[in-house]
């Protein structure tokens, strides 16, 4: 199983193509707003409703579910497009283009709010000829250009926000700063991130222009005019976090001179203790400094005890965040950390509009500070994340603006991150959210009819969940169901973090059949089929969920019921991204690795393009690909029509050139390339084709991999190979009796010696010296062989026994006369048994090679058939009964009698016969009842 953690998305990859409806404020309804609806013929009459009711009902409604509603008669259509509904519009989710744009312009005439995406949704804004627009704010601006946003503010000239960001704006200029300076005269607020330059031109133009101007931020810019800002004299607050490059003499000189400046946001810069000092000693409106994350102030170990600033607050890693604004408030009873909460209930009642945009503005930069650190996940910062980032997040999440609510969401789907590409995050500090309820704030967010807080809710949740604690939590606050639920949604990105949180939740056993019960396994296979192309994100985590599912037998069930087979197979097929190839291959592997409980192997191997496209995926240049692919088709081969189908396919050529070339690859694909090898091999034609084709020199290379998994495989494909004594031949010219020997003798896997031994005993029971003869072309050759093949079986049948002997206990056999009782055969029976042996399934020809190798003259060979008879018929053995009924079927019971009464039949033997035969009494007797 595998679990992944979520990045930010990407830029509008794969967007839907939707019709929209906007946001709107959440609005609660009471008892007494609701007016029932009347009954019509028995029926409930919904069009009866009141309109304002249903106008509520609007508004507490997604935009695709207003859509519907809105389509249902003409009656609700009409109240549809009733303009307060059109307040506010959130285009992020959405491929917004110019026709889309035109198509909404008519219902625009009063939209004050919107929210876009990238820079097709910005070139189209001005189609949409919302005139009274007051607040525009855009992220993943980094193709936005000059032209492209001096059109936008040109036609929107009562524009009061503009906020562009957290990524840069690369292609921004401080020539369209001054646009918007000239075209917006009403601005109050203007956040720009990501500026190479912002000259004194530009910020002269706004001082002049814009003398609302109150809240400037340029965040992570590359340059800014330091005495130029000090001329904006409305700004009261300031923010220039991450903005390198300042000259804090000439800064903390100009600005602590503006006559409004009440909060200075200097976070993630190199400022010291000089400049802060002069900001909170000499500006007289000042109140906060925040300056979190400055590596040269926190160096400075001095300045961490200094309390001279009265009345001033500094926010810094080494302050107490919660302290510090508490110290704002009046009331000075209420406890720190519950300072966020006592403002919002003070703000329903006091109303005071300095204060609320105060904290507001505190709101944003802390969320934006917290994030971009936590992105860079900077080292020493542990103490922080536990004592103050978890809970500041946690109280950001609860803000009435979403922007930092969806902000602080982020923030906590990212600062638990410590290892994304391996999926390890910080446990103390998955915990921590935890503990502080972090979870149920979570689960809060993704119930929110708002699909950008759903979104960022589910990522938090799904990176989280990489903590089983946390996992568990989440299952027990009803999580698995929110979650199931939001796989269904319209909305690609917010299916898509569903999707993860229930990938990463599926690794744990107890919460797979959770999934199934909450409707998950449907609405992961309807994912696939929803955005089966340009949905990558999407794909691989839905994928990549329904191969943890399918882990477990009554799931995968599930999985092959609700269409998962055609889905992961359209998948494979189809899909040219490796994350999702890897995923769908190993959904199939799972759904193949349970043959014996039900049919979904041979489900997989009958759907159509199934086995030639995972033939195909061993040859990706993506190794997770071709160790899921070559692990699907190991599983695959264990059905006999399977088997066939992908020798069809081509899967012996793909499988040794694998095997080929995978020598320097990771454990785990060297272990399936093997695997999938020795699936194949059962088939006498395949082992011939397979040997044929050169496998036999990487099987032996695999064999004396140190790996216990990788050698134990290539064992078990040797030892299916040497069945044929042409192969025989091959792997002791390409030396492969040493490789062979080594394992019997040194592996710490009693599998990997036992299937060393078959294959020697195989290669050295005469049939093997038969083929070298009969292809032998010359005398001389012949009597070279001849000399190789001796020193090889000496060598093999010395090993052969040793291994043997370390199944006996030796005092058993020391007596002249062994006992044959019960208790004596049960007790060799027990020293004896192989447990992984009883897995292993021989066909009526091995079964009967192993009884014909009992007639050998070698006493070694004969011990060794016994051997492994004795394994294959332990009562109790996967397939014991199968090999029992073999053995019954070819009259064997009488050869096996005779050889246990014979005197030339050596100890061992006799002994290991006698067991044989009892348990094909117990099998028969278990049979008749």
């Amino acid at each position: 199983m595998s679990r992944r953690v979520r990045r930010k998305l990407e830029e509008e990859k794969g967007k839907d193509k939707v019709v929209v409806l906007p946001s709107y404020p959440e609005t609660s309804i009471s008892n007494e707003d609701l007016v029932a609806p009347q009954l019509l013929h028995g029926f409930v009459d919904w069009t009866s409703l009141p309109y304002d009711t249903v106008l509520q009902l609007f508004t507490c409604l997604n935009y695709r579910d207003r859509a519907s509603l809105a389509s249902t008669c003409k009656t609700w259509r009409c109240l549809g497009a009733s303009s307060c509904l059109w307040s506010s519009l959130d285009l992020r989710p959405h491929k917004f283009d110019a026709s889309m744009a035109a198509s909404l312009a008519s219902r625009c005439v009063n939209l004050h709010n919107l929210r876009f995406r990238g820079v097709e949704s910005a070139d189209s804004l001005i189609h949409l000829k919302a005139r009274n627009l007051l607040e525009v704010s855009g992220d993943y601006c980094r193709k936005i250009t000059d032209a492209t946003l001096s059109m936008i503010v040109a036609r929107h000239e009562a524009l009061e926000s503009l906020q562009l960001g957290p990524d840069f704006c690369e292609k921004i200029t401080s020539d369209a700063i001054k646009a918007v300076a000239f075209c917006c005269p009403k601005l109050t607020k203007l956040r720009l991130s990501g500026i190479r330059d912002v000259t004194s031109e530009a910020i002269e133009a706004l001082a002049k222009h814009c003398p609302q101007l109150s809240d400037l931020g340029f965040l992570d810019c590359l340059n800014i005019d330091e005495e130029a800002m000090g001329k904006v004299v409305s700004v009261r607050y300031l923010s220039v976090a991450g903005t390198s490059n300042i000259k804090w003499s000439t800064a903390s000189n100009s600005w602590d001179k503006l006559p409004k400046l009440t909060g200075l946001d200097v976070s993630r810069t190199d400022i010291g203790p000089t400049a802060v000092s002069r900001f909170l000693t000499s500006s007289q409106s000042l109140k906060v400094l925040c300056a979190l994350n400055c590596h040269v102030l926190e160096e400075d170990t001095s300045f961490f005890s200094s309390n001279r600033f009265k009345g001033k607050v500094l926010l810094a890693l080494f302050t107490n965040v919660f302290d510090g604004l508490a110290s704002i408030f009046a009331d000075k009873t209420k406890k720190p950390k519950d300072i966020f909460a006592y403002w919002r209930e003070l703000m329903k009642t006091t109303k005071d509009k300095t204060v609320d945009d105060f904290m507001h503005w505190i709101e944003w930069i802390i969320s934006h500070t917290l994030l971009r650190t936590a992105e860079c996940n900077p080292q020493g910062l542990d103490d922080f994340w536990l004592n103050q980032g978890a809970a500041l997040l946690l109280n950001l999440m609860q803000s009435s603006q979403e922007d930092v609510q969806e902000r602080s969401a982020t923030g906590l789907a990212t600062f638990v991150v410590i290892d994304d590409e391996n999926a390890n995050i910080d446990c103390g500090r998955a915990e921590a959210v935890m503990k502080d309820g972090g979870i149920r704030l979570l689960l809060e967010l993704a119930k929110s009819w708002r699909e950008g807080l759903q979104s960022e809710a589910a990522k938090a949740i799904a990176n989280l969940s990489v903590n089983a604690n946390v996992a568990k939590s989440v299952a027990e606050e009803g999580g698995i169901k929110i979650l199931a639920g939001l796989a269904k949604s319209m909305n690609r990105l917010v299916a898509e973090e569903a999707a993860g949180g229930l990938w990463n939740l599926s690794v744990g056993e107890e919460h797979k059949n959770a999934i199934a019960l909450a409707g998950g396994v449907k609405a992961l296979v309807d994912l696939i089929f929803r955005w089966p192309n340009g949905c990558d994100g999407v794909l691989e985590r839905a994928a990549g969920a329904l191969a943890n599912l399918a882990a477990d037998d009554k799931c995968s069930m599930e999985v092959a019921t609700a269409g998962g087979v055609h889905a992961l197979v359209m998948l494979a097929r189809n899909c040219k991204y490796e994350g999702v190839q890897e995923q769908a291959a190993r959904a199939l592997a799972n759904l193949a690795a349970h043959g014996d409980s039900n049919n979904n192997n041979a489900a997989v191997g009958q759907e159509a393009g199934a086995l030639e496209a995972l033939v195909q995926l061993t040859q990706s240049l993506h190794e997770g690909v071709r160790q899921e692919a070559a692990g699907a088709l190991w599983n695959l081969s264990f059905d006999d029509k399977n088997r066939e189908s992908i020798a069809v396919a081509g899967g012996v050529e793909a499988l040794v050139v694998l095997a080929q070339s995978c020598s320097n690859a990771s454990t785990g694909l060297q272990e399936r390339a093997a695997g999938a090898l020795w699936g194949l091999s059962v088939s006498e034609a395949n082992s011939v084709a397979i040997g044929r084709e050169g496998g036999v020199p990487p099987l032996i290379a695999l064999a004396r991999s140190e790996a216990e998994d990788v050698h134990e495989t290539a064992a078990g494909a040797l030892w299916n190979l040497a069945f044929n004594p042409g192969n025989a031949l091959r792997i002791v010219e390409e030396g492969g009796v040493p490789a062979l020997v080594h394992l019997c003798s040194s592996s710490v896997s009693k599998m990997a010696r036992f299937m060393a031994a078959l294959a020697l005993a195989y290669m050295f029971d005469g049939r093997m010296d038969e083929y070298a003869l009969m292809i032998g072309t010359s005398s001389s050759e012949s009597t070279s062989k001849s000399i190789s093949l001796d020193g090889a079986r000496n060598m093999a049948l010395k090993h052969i026994e040793a291994f043997v002997l370390t199944f006996i206990d030796p005092h058993i056999f020391e007596s002249p006369v062994v006992s044959s009782t019960p208790t004596m055969l049960a007790q060799v029976t027990e020293r004896a048994r192989i447990q992984e042996a009883g897995h292993l399934r021989c066909s009526g020809a091995e079964i009967g090679r192993f009884v014909t190798m009992l007639r050998n003259p070698d006493s070694t060979l004969k011990a060794c058939a016994a051997f492994a008879l004795l394994q294959f018929t332990i009562p109790g053995g996967r397939h014991a009964m199968h090999h029992v009924s073999l053995m019954q079927n070819g009259g064997e019971s009488r050869f096996l009698r005779s050889a246990a009464a014979s005197a030339k039949t050596p100890r061992e033997a006799k002994i290991f016969t006698k067991i044989i035969l009892r348990n094909l009494e117990h099998h028969q007797a278990e049979s008749s009842i």
